[in-house]
């Protein structure tokens, strides 16, 4: 899975406590294996292991929010593919 710099997340109620009650983090730079994120909010930041939010994301206690720009793109090209 491929971790892009910029990519939002939504964080589920299960782990909101270990995020300082954040709705959202931002990933803001990824080095090697570590990935750097902002707490929405104004909140704070953090790093971790990128096996760690692999692990998140897979367990669904992270989700990718996805903005109005890339949702209208996306719709796009579905209807030019049909």
């Amino acid at each position: 899975m491929k971790i892009e710099v910029g990519t939002e997340y939504q964080i589920s109620e299960d782990v909101k406590r270990n995020f300082n009650s954040a709705d959202a983090m931002t990933i803001i730079r990824q080095v090697g294996a570590i990935v750097q994120f902002k707490l929405n909010e104004c909140k704070g930041h953090g790093s971790m292991p990128l096996p760690h939010l692999q692990y998140l994301l897979k367990k669904n206690y992270l989700n990718e929010r996805i903005n109005k720009r890339q949702f209208i793109i996306k719709g796009d090209e579905e209807e030019q593919i049909v």
